[in-house]
């Protein structure tokens, strides 16, 4: 027998209550007949024009409404608040959960059956899916798609250049003004970053899971075809609402464990441990920080993307797309793990082609065979870091140097260019206070620039140490996410320039050599974080956010509240 709407709850009401929610719907024009009795559902919009990536998410919406409307719905679309990765200050990161807190109670306060998730710049596709997932009704996600590749003097370019840039203005290789040439090719279209940074992370993350259609991750924004697979998202959420598949029924913890093998494969940004650890918190799957490092650790890389490797976003959806990456791992991956349309993983990916090699290497010829997350352990980050690998220079995966500290990134700032910065090849760059609490909401800081004096010699990587993140977008040997972070008085906070520090990929060590008894000295003297924020959000969030190795959601949003809502508004 087929479950009863949850939207009658509301539409199906007698007397007084069921008036006020029928009548004020009428006022749009809307007969009766279109919300009761048929599936009710919500398109869950971060269209904004302060978030460029999805600016063009109005004009996307509609295409889920002619599905919706075709498969027998009703599609009511909702705004939430829209993360703009290139433009909010401090940093987006520090919005996420509260995004998730509205979608969560957008969608339980309304007469809503099903919710389909419209994602697309960073940080929109972890927070829809975890305020989704604590509600668990029937939700499906349509990514926006990537731009179109940048063009610049005859090359291909995409938003992994920009570091490049960067470097070459502050070296002296190029001017400001070839800078604003290639900033004006860089953006060409529609659509979040053209590499395999965050934003293309979290649309394969989102497919690997199984809570998209097959094929989401790569359509370009600009591409009809985004078009037509939001329609049949449209159509797909109807049946999905009622087969009654939720969140709850696809994110297996072997769905998970998938999603950690495909990321490897695609080179994926290393943010997608701390928003799949937060995904996995909301539907009380047991996710640890080493299983990132378990499930990925015999994974080569398969996409040759930037910024591990030199294609685009458009490249890999003309060479196959995702399905066709997924089904060179397949043997690392659990097939029978259920998708949004029904089928099993293994049944996606049975016709998935591979149609350019140069884009889409075979499991027998990879791109790299490093790939991956690398989880690192030792005493300068009690529990935990992590560095990627395809990412990274060799020569530097072991490594041992002075550190070079700054305390916060305004000391960076202020000291990185300094030619009397007592620094050089050899050195670990270490900032500090850029965790969760300690900034806060920690930004993407992480990939230091490198001190001005040592590129000007043809120095192009160090080793860099931080307990903030990095973009997607961004390279180096940079190691991230170090928690306990310096605002919680870990090691990490006791660091000083000039203690040596050695770091060893292979062995999955990072250790600061000094002795315990030094360290008990500095922290017995060491004046204890304080935060400047009283009042307002920011305050809640230093308050009760956790740390990176958690996933840095709120402690009190583990698990979900359910869909029931029992108390009537009038």
């Amino acid at each position: 027998m087929e479950k009863q709407l949850r939207s009658r709850q509301w539409f199906g009401k007698k007397g007084k209550d069921g008036f006020i929610y029928r009548a004020w719907m009428r006022n749009q024009g809307i007969p009766d007949d279109q919300f009761r009795g048929r599936p009710v559902i919500g398109i869950c919009n971060t269209w904004s024009e302060l978030t460029p990536c999805n600016a063009h998410f109005r004009e996307l919406a509609e295409s889920v409404k002619r599905g919706i409307i075709e498969a027998g719905g009703f599609p009511l679309e909702f705004p939430v608040m829209s993360l703009g990765e290139t433009l909010m200050k401090p940093t987006a990161m520090l919005y996420r959960n509260l995004a998730s807190m509205e979608v969560e109670e957008a969608i339980r306060a309304n007469p809503l059956d099903g919710v389909v998730l419209m994602c697309g710049c960073d940080k929109t596709t972890p927070s829809l899916v975890m305020g989704a997932c604590s509600v668990d009704v029937p939700a499906i996600v349509i990514s926006g798609g990537a731009m179109l590749t940048g063009k610049f003097r005859g090359r291909d370019i995409g938003t992994s250049d920009l570091w490049r840039f960067s470097e070459d203005v502050r070296s002296g290789v190029i001017s400001e003004e070839e800078l604003n040439e290639a900033e004006a090719g860089m953006c060409r279209s529609r659509g979040h970053c053209a590499v395999m940074g965050t934003a293309s992370s979290m649309a394969c993350m989102v497919e690997a899971l199984g809570l998209s259609l097959p094929g989401n991750a790569a359509i370009p924004a600009a591409d009809a075809n985004r078009k037509v697979l939001a329609q049949l998202t449209g159509r797909r959420i109807v049946e999905m609402v009622h087969e009654d598949l939720k969140p709850s029924d696809i994110l297996t913890r072997e769905a998970f464990e998938n999603a950690i093998a495909v990321n490897a494969a695609i080179g994926g940004s290393t943010n997608f441990v701390i928003h799949l650890l937060a995904i996995a918190g909301r539907v009380g799957v047991p996710l640890e920080l080493e299983d990132f490092d378990r499930f990925s650790r015999q994974v080569p890389l398969i996409a040759n993307l930037q910024p591990s490797g030199r294609y685009f976003m458009e490249d890999l959806y003309y060479a196959g797309g995702l399905p066709a990456v997924m089904k060179q791992i397949a043997e690392k991956l659990q097939g029978g793990c259920k998708t949004a349309n029904g089928k099993s993983i293994a049944e996606n990916i049975r016709p998935a082609k591979s149609w350019d090699t140069n884009v889409i290497a075979t499991a027998d010829a990879p791109v790299n065979p490093q790939s991956g997350i690398v989880v690192l352990r030792g005493n300068l980050c009690e529990n935990g870091a992590i560095i990627k690998p395809s990412a990274a220079t060799p020569a530097l995966m072991r490594h041992r140097g002075k550190a070079v500290v700054f305390r916060d990134i305004e000391d960076y700032k202020q000291r990185i260019n300094d030619p009397a910065l007592d620094v050089d090849a050899d050195s670990v760059l270490v900032l500090q206070h850029a965790g969760p609490k300690g900034y806060p909401g920690m930004p993407e800081v992480g990939n230091l620039g490198l001190p001005a004096k040592l590129l000007q010699q043809g120095v192009t990587d160090m080793v860099r140490i931080s307990d903030g993140r990095m973009s997607g977008t961004g390279f180096g040997t940079v190691v991230l996410h170090v928690s306990p972070e310096a605002a919680e008085n870990g090691t990490f906070s006791l660091v000083e320039s000039g203690d040596w520090i050695s770091l060893d990929v292979e062995n999955r060590r990072l250790e600061l050599e000094v002795d315990a008894a030094e360290l008990a000295e500095r922290r017995a003297r060491k004046a204890p974080f304080q935060s400047p924020y009283t009042r307002g959000y920011v305050r809640l969030f230093v308050e009760h956010v956790e740390q990176a190795d958690k996933g840095a959601d709120f402690d009190f949003l583990k698990g979900g509240s359910g869909s029931q809502v029992t108390r009537d508004s009038h």
